[in-house]
């Protein structure tokens, strides 16, 4: 292939390296290119809400929301918990509202624990979400669009396991190749994916509250009354609202690609949580006015018997709702956590190819198409779920983390410009409602999360070889530089421009 010479700074900023000739592959008609390689800012307001919305309301609040209602043990209380999870995460939203504004780096969580603790710790971050977290909490959602999107085929008998795994694999391929191909493209997909997810909250909220309005009320009377629950478990209620209003911080993921962010990011953010809370209490009520607790309790697709109940032939159309719910989830997941790739290896703890965009397209196609092998091993060869178990309670954490981060920078780092500031008892909150649910994990599961704790302990030593033993072993150096040239010819890509 026709290559050209451009000196480069190395993304781990040894000057040593500083003079490295990157040999990096022509366009198609044998010219260099042209355009500028690099991320643009072409996210917009719109498509900062649909990134938020989208990412948050996945298959949960239209399969399971059983959970808080079991936990909480009575049908007023469990709509108090999910207000108060929706107050608890706008919260945790506004303190990533200011960190995105005065950070204005994505990445994410990677990114504020890296600026505020050091790359010690955030690679121990990265290490967790690059080998558990995030592979197996795509493949979970992923699982829900292949089952959903097959449903109506094959109701009223149950989908086999390996059409479910085949369907899965499409829907991830699919999702890679859109993020692949153009970030204009995966952008207004998800804006069309937000629109549908909230039209199939319409379409389930406006029955039922047409419902109560006419005086369809019994399952409300008693709300309060607790029969056989146990108040113990009210902590684990507000663990399973707080992973259903999960979500809120993806847009800080991709600040570089936002058009004016210290305006957009809080704006996206306070929008966005007011809709999903809105769309959250409205559905939960209209479910209550159809259903009682008990037969809610007893439902394993909650959308599905309520639309059995009122909708009659359309309730085949809802878990076509649910699949594409579903999808909207994977498309902005993916795009979202491939820039924390992407700025890790920017920051040189991940292979320096992962940096790089496609010459043509602009896109970060190896820190997006990362996941890819990970994902499809865990769908067919993992207990996807046990490893979820274990690792969710870490996401908590490291958000914890980041947040504390917040309120550490506030002293160390005062001068600081901080266009959107929020009172510091606002994230002082959501830190210690980020380390109660860890504690709660440790004091419900302590194996699991024990064995969750093992594995992203297992990031030090990593960090170690990965990183420190590499940096001063020329062997390794070349052994790395030659597989990321190597993949850097036959991917196409190309450092970005700075």
């Amino acid at each position: 292939m026709p290559r050209r010479t451009l000196s480069t700074p190395h993304p781990n900023g040894d000057p040593s390296q500083s003079d490295l000739e990157e040999k990096l592959p022509l366009q198609s008609n044998g010219e260099p290119p042209k355009e500028k390689v690099e991320l643009k800012k072409q996210v917009t307001l719109l498509q900062g809400i649909a990134i938020i919305i989208g990412t948050i309301i996945g298959a949960g609040i239209f399969i399971s929301p059983k959970g808080i209602l079991k936990n909480s043990g009575s049908v007023g209380m469990s709509l108090v918990v999910w207000i108060a999870c929706g107050v608890l995460s706008l919260f945790g939203a506004l303190s990533y509202a200011e960190l995105g504004t005065c950070i204005k780096k994505s990445g994410g969580h990677y990114t504020y624990v890296l600026e505020a603790f050091g790359p010690q710790v955030a690679f121990v971050q990265l290490w967790a979400e690059i080998t558990a977290i995030r592979p197996a909490g795509l493949a979970v959602i992923s699982l829900a669009f292949g089952r959903y999107i097959l449903e109506p085929i094959f109701m009223p008998c149950g989908v086999p396991d390996i059409a479910i795994k085949l369907a899965t694999s499409i829907g991830i391929t699919v999702a890679m190749y859109v993020n692949v191909m153009s970030v204009s493209w995966t952008t207004r997909l998800q804006i069309f994916l937000t629109f549908s997810k909230l039209l199939a909250i319409l379409i389930i909220a406006v029955p039922g509250l047409y419902q109560l309005f006419k005086g369809e009320t019994k399952n409300f009377e008693n709300a309060f009354e607790v029969h056989t629950a146990d108040l113990t478990r009210l902590p684990l209620a507000f663990y399973s609202g707080m992973y259903a209003y999960s979500g809120w911080f993806y847009l800080n993921f991709v600040t570089e690609e936002v058009e004016k962010p210290e305006r957009t990011v809080p704006i996206a953010i306070c929008v966005s949580m007011g809709i999903v809370m809105s769309c959250y209490i409205l559905i939960n009520v209209a479910y209550y006015t159809v259903m009682s607790a008990d037969d809610l309790l007893a439902s394993s697709a909650v959308a599905v018997t309520f639309a059995e109940k009122q909708l009659g032939n359309f309730s085949y159309a809802v878990p076509i709702f649910v699949a594409l719910s579903c999808f909207g989830s994977m498309n902005g997941c993916l795009f979202a956590i491939s820039r924390t790739f992407y700025v890790a290896s920017r920051e040189g703890q991940l292979p320096e190819v992962l940096s790089m965009l496609h010459v043509r397209r602009h896109t970060p196609l190896p820190a997006v198409t990362i996941l890819y092998p990970i994902t499809l091993l865990i769908l067919f060869l993992g207990d996807i779920y046990s490893l979820l178990n274990f690792m969710s309670f870490l996401r908590w954490f490291f958000i914890g983390v980041a947040v504390l981060g917040l309120i550490y920078m506030r002293k160390t780092r005062p001068d600081l410009d901080r266009p959107f500031k929020v009172p510091i008892f606002i994230p002082t909150v959501f830190a210690f409602t980020c380390f109660f649910m860890v504690f709660l994990s440790l004091y419900s599961d302590p194996v699991n999360t024990g064995i969750g704790f093992g594995i992203s302990l297992t990031g030090i030593p990593a960090y170690c070889i990965f990183i420190h033993f590499q940096r001063r072993n020329k062997c390794f150096q070349k052994c790395s530089d030659f597989v990321n040239r190597s993949l850097q010819i036959l991917l196409e890509v190309v450092p970005a421009e700075h």
